[in-house]
């Protein structure tokens, strides 16, 4: 079965870095896009970013770009985002997911296997 499993959390002051980890297993992962999303309490599922199955193309929410990157090493599975500057309002659940469906990169409709997620807090 496909297995997602995020780590890399933890908690940071404002302006500090994080990078999460995703290690996959139980799908091909060279052929995935492979996206980060995060929830905060209350709130809505929202998307961060997402990478081609290569690793040549990435994608950011306004609200990360500049700040977060993306990659992807498919010869371990696993795919990373890197956060700097970190603001209290990056604090949520992080997950990675799988794209299995053809639509938008930035709708989580289009995903599938959903991880537990990894808390990231920061605080200010």
């Amino acid at each position: 079965q496909v297995q997602l499993v995020e780590s890399g959390g933890g908690l940071v002051q404002a302006g500090g870095s994080l990078r999460l980890s995703c290690a996959a297993s139980g799908l091909t992962f060279r052929t995935y896009y492979m996206g980060w999303f995060r929830q905060a309490p209350g709130k809505q599922r929202e998307f961060v970013a997402v990478i081609s199955s290569g690793g040549a193309g990435t994608f950011y929410a306004d609200s990360v770009k500049g700040r977060f990157t993306i990659s992807r090493d498919n010869a371990k599975n696993t795919v990373y985002l890197q956060m700097n500057s970190l603001k209290p309002e990056d604090t949520a659940v992080y997950y990675c997911v799988p794209k299995v469906r053809p639509g938008n990169n930035d709708d989580p409709k289009v995903y599938n296997y959903w991880g537990q997620g990894t808390q990231v807090t920061v605080s200010s």
